[in-house]
């Protein structure tokens, strides 16, 4: 019975999350972008991914969607890659990376390893790009990001990693964002737990092989790309990206930190064309020109 009810409430945020996705974006005029879709023939199963097509005078967006690792998918994402790829002039490529309680730890992160060296080492086939990538994500892509990136020191084409709000450790971590904002936004603290536990699936938080999901001591940043990291304040993973950035500059990697002191979780991504998503994107498109520069 508790396996069936866990179904039952994965299917019901699935079904929850697309349908606020598109009702914030239905109003919404979005640019038209050449798009085509692509099955990555990785080594023992093949992820879908959607290419969003750009310049060749830029790099190529590797892009792993949020939800916990449990919920989300192409489609959810999809205005939202469509107006970054318009914007930055960049091709982009969604991560169709297997998602829990089907799939679990560390399914979505190895989907994220291989799916980003073979787009990597295959980048002259793909959508028009100048050689490199940028590795993106949004809260638990985020996490896939961080985790794919700390995985690929010194990969000379990956040239910067953009984290929104990413989730980098364990909620049993002290952070009192888990309790100053456990009910401020669409992400509340019961529902991150909710999400940590399903993709986790019974491993403890002290288990060595969650290493590689929430990168810690046993983890060194050197040869980390030059990122960006974005914040909402009103968020229970506000102090997540907050520790990543102190551990980061510990390392002498090359971050801008930018923090949104009336946002929630969600806002760049879900909440549709607000002020606060208008200046993520000049920050995400300035930051993309910076890495492009001759």
């Amino acid at each position: 019975m508790k396996i069936l009810l866990n179904r039952l409430k994965v299917a019901a945020y699935r079904w929850y999350y697309r349908r606020m996705n598109r009702l914030a974006w239905e109003n919404t005029d979005l640019p038209e972008i050449n798009t085509s879709s692509l099955q990555l023939p990785l080594p023992e199963f093949s992820v879908a991914t959607r290419m969003y097509h750009g310049s060749p005078k830029r790099p190529l967006i590797i892009y792993f969607h949020g939800g916990g690792w449990t919920i989300g998918d192409l489609e959810t994402h999809h205005p939202f890659c469509l107006l970054l790829a318009a914007r930055t002039n960049c091709s982009l490529m969604s991560i169709d990376y297997r998602l829990a309680p089907e799939y679990p730890f560390p399914a979505a992160h190895e989907d994220a390893m291989a799916a980003s060296r073979w787009i990597i080492d295959n980048l002259n086939a793909l959508a028009p790009n100048n050689g490199e990538v940028v590795i993106a994500g949004d809260s638990a892509g985020g996490n896939l990001t961080l985790a794919t990136a700390a995985r690929m020191p010194d990969e000379p084409r990956l040239r910067g990693c953009l984290m929104i709000y990413p989730a980098t450790q364990h909620y049993h971590a002290d952070m009192r964002s888990y309790t100053e904002h456990a009910n401020s936004g669409p992400l509340t603290t019961p529902i991150m737990r909710w999400f940590t536990d399903t993709y986790l699936s019974g491993l403890a938080p002290a288990d060595p092989s969650i290493e590689i999901m929430f990168p810690g001591r046993r983890t060194s940043f050197n040869g980390f790309p030059r990122s960006l990291l974005v914040t909402a304040e009103k968020d229970p993973l506000r102090d997540d990206g907050r520790r990543l950035y102190k551990a980061l500059l510990t390392a002498r990697v090359n971050v801008q930190h930018e923090h949104f002191i009336e946002e929630a979780h969600g806002f760049p991504c879900s909440e549709g064309p607000t002020p606060a998503h208008e200046r993520f994107m000049s920050l995400a498109t300035e930051w993309i020109q910076q890495i492009s520069a001759p």
